[in-house]
């Protein structure tokens, strides 16, 4: 007997055989179990995905010997005939080669004549939508109005190329793709029944290489077993179908995580010897960190489609986030830039390099976590008391240069001769500052001067401030209290740092002028032959423009909303230790949204606001607990949670600071003599956007 390969050999013979594809054999079962029959039916699939077997099967189905049901026995003659492709009643045409008009007429001069045998005669037209137009039109009526005793079933693998007038006479049902995971499981109890011994890597390497057609993977498998002399191995397979090592991915991808340039390019040296397609390598990495970013927002959703689903979740918890989309960022910007590479194999290691090169920094000592929702801190998992939803990210601050004293809560007039000025102090009581300048009369400035718990009472203190002008010394004078030095020059009083999560400022007019010289802002615009001068009816014109214009650009970013409570205890705490800590960027952010709750020891536990847990990961976590070893000359154990704070935290307190400033710039203007009479007399409006406090505008400049 002639051997029969393992598609035809193991072809379904029933609904119960199929694999897969319930959506329609739900639907066809139901109707064959009610009678319910339709007269024209159409099958759309891909190549192998099981069209002409569902055509066979209800074909069997209507003619059994039985009756008319969705399970035939399979054992009668009309069903021995069909399977054996002899039924007379059952009538095949491969529309790729009957494509003419004339075969179509001489397919319905034949409809008009009942079954030979069975109940039904059934015309199964395969690849339908090769037919000619004509043939379209010669079928529609016979099609549409067939005698009772005629079924059509008709299957396409491009449903796009069929007359809607054919669509719309026929049950149309789509196929669906056979995923790996399936035709793996399919094909191990096929050759388990055969006996035929066989790897599970090698199993997926056939289901990936089906492409989602069973078919294919059935001859794949016959292929392999004669390749392999009766077993389906692995190393067999891949090398009869030239495919990449998977696993030879992972070595390039935990060479880059070590940061090991000599494995790095001794894994790029073992690809080279199977003489791949480099773009298809780095396609492959780009795959493996498209799952792995996956496995970190949503384990769950990583699919075992290349049967490494745990090989990929270890990688997740191996990698930064951060590290997985600049490799993936990195590995596209390289496949655009491969074919201008000198050589394949030279510019694949070069986009490698260039990966290993410009990682991200302390990337190589990042803690190792567990897989988490994306911006909660592993502080967090642990405690599993508050868990809030990840808010809208906040802007990446822009950092001011930092100045040696602190701004002036409100303009102040020169005056020609020094004169003692009460400054207000956050914390203890008002101290008196005395400011002595040089003979020529310059701007007074105040300094705030808070007490903090950890300074050393050496006494008064002298700071001077570098400027270009004459240097303006600062002396206080406390006869009761005990008197607090002045900062170091490379630290930051409290009041300075401000731009923490403060929305990005406009443009100042400086910053204007020095992007146009030569342009006066003051002057009317040019006048060119497509000005037109706007009439005294519109004299505010100009005006609602600039405000329109205004209005469309996107709104700043909100304040923090005010704390519940003042701060008090280790939250005042935290507010002075702030300005001290050497932190700037995202961890500044991070930190300038804490409050300290607890120090027990050397553990401290922070809340941080969960509106700004985007931020938040472990390594932004462990600069801050960094920063703090450094300030205290010690090693602290920091734990930070999602808990919104009941206190006043540094990002609010430099909010409540700008708003008291702004509201006492815009009752400045407003109070301002000059201003009302303008209002009064000429009608002029205050536009409250273009306010801002002097110290604000000093600090552009």
């Amino acid at each position: 007997m002639s051997y029969q390969v393992l598609a035809r050999k193991w072809r379904p013979r029933s609904f119960r055989e199929m694999v897969g594809q319930t959506h329609v054999l739900k639907a066809l079962i139901n109707a064959l179990d009610s009678q319910r029959l339709h007269h024209a039916y159409l099958f759309t699939g891909t190549r192998g995905v099981g069209k002409t077997t569902i055509a066979r099967i209800i074909a069997k189905c209507l003619n059994c010997e039985t009756g008319i049901t969705s399970t035939p026995c399979g054992t009668c003659s009309v069903c021995c005939e069909i399977d054996e492709g002899r039924f007379v009643d059952l009538i095949e045409i491969d529309a790729a080669s009957r494509t003419k008009v004339e075969d179509t007429r001489e397919l319905l001069d034949n409809v008009q004549y009942a079954p030979s045998r069975g109940r039904f005669k059934v015309y199964l037209i395969d690849e339908v939508h090769m037919l000619s137009s004509h043939s379209f039109n010669a079928l529609l009526k016979t099609l549409e109005e067939p005698p009772p005793y005629v079924k059509f079933i008709l299957a396409t693998t491009d449903p796009q190329k069929l007359p809607a007038t054919i669509l719309s006479r026929c049950l149309q049902f789509s196929l669906k793709n056979m995923t790996p995971e399936r035709v793996v499981e399919h094909l191990s109890h096929v050759l388990g029944v055969e006996n035929v011994p066989f790897e599970d890597d090698a199993l997926w390497l056939l289901g990936r290489a089906a492409d989602g057609s069973m078919r294919d993977a059935m001859s794949l498998t016959d292929q392999a077993i004669a390749f392999g002399e009766g077993k389906v191995m692995a190393a067999d397979v891949r090398a009869m179908l030239g495919t990449l090592d998977h696993g030879q991915v992972y070595d390039v991808l935990h060479a880059l995580i070590d940061g090991d340039a000599k494995a790095l390019l001794e894994a790029v040296r073992h690809l080279a010897e199977q003489g791949p397609d480099w773009n298809g390598v780095l396609s492959e990495i780009l795959n493996v960190l498209h799952r792995v970013a996956i496995a970190q927002a949503l384990p769950e959703g990583v699919d075992n489609g290349h049967g490494d689903r745990d090989r990929v979740l270890s990688l997740a918890q191996a990698l930064p986030a951060e590290d997985v989309q600049f490799y993936y960022q990195m590995g596209l910007i390289g496949r655009r830039d491969l074919p201008l590479a000198p050589d394949p194999r030279g510019g694949f290691e070069m986009v490698l390099l260039r990966m290993l090169a410009f990682r991200p920094a302390d990337t190589a000592d990042a803690p190792r976590q567990p897989l988490k929702p994306v911006g909660i801190s592993q502080a967090t998992v642990d405690s599993a008391q508050a868990v809030a939803a990840p808010a809208p990210a906040v802007p990446v601050p822009v950092p001011v240069a930092p100045v040696a004293s602190a701004p002036v809560a409100a303009p102040a007039a020169p005056v020609p001769d020094p004169a003692p000025v009460v400054a207000p102090v956050p914390v203890t009581p008002p101290v008196a500052e005395t400011l002595v300048a040089e003979p020529e009369p310059e701007p007074v400035i105040t300094e705030e001067v808070v007490d903090l718990p950890w300074n050393d009472p050496a006494g008064p203190s002298v700071e001077q401030q570098p400027a270009a002008e004459p240097v303006l010394e600062v002396t206080a004078e406390q006869p009761e209290l005990t008197p607090m030095p002045a900062p170091a020059p490379d630290s930051v009083v409290p009041d300075a740092p401000e731009w923490v999560s403060a929305p990005v400022l406009e443009p100042s007019v400086a910053e204007v002028e020095a992007a146009t010289p030569g342009i006066d802002l003051d002057d009317e615009p040019p006048l060119d032959e497509d000005y037109i001068e706007p009439d005294m009816d519109s004299a505010y014109s100009y005006l609602d423009e600039l405000a329109s214009e205004h209005a469309a650009e996107p709104p700043p970013e909100p304040e923090p909303e005010p704390a519940a409570k003042p701060a008090t205890g280790l939250a005042l705490e935290w507010l002075e230790l702030f300005p001290k800590l050497p932190i700037s960027g995202m961890t500044g952010s991070i930190a300038a949204n804490c409050t300290l709750m607890a120090v027990d020891g050397d553990n401290w536990l922070l809340h941080l606001d969960p509106a700004h847990s985007a931020l938040f990961n472990a390594t932004q976590q462990r600069r801050l607990n960094d920063a703090l070893n450094q300030y205290h000359g010690r090693t602290l154990t920091l734990a930070i949670e999602l808990i919104k704070p009941e206190q006043e935290t540094p990002a609010q307190a430099a909010s409540r600071r700008r708003a008291d400033r702004q509201r006492e710039a815009e009752e400045s203007i407003h109070g301002d003599p000059f201003i009302q009479q303008m209002v009064q007399t000429f009608g002029a409006v205050v536009r409250h956007d273009t306010i801002e406090p002097v110290e604000a505008l000093a600090s552009q400049g």
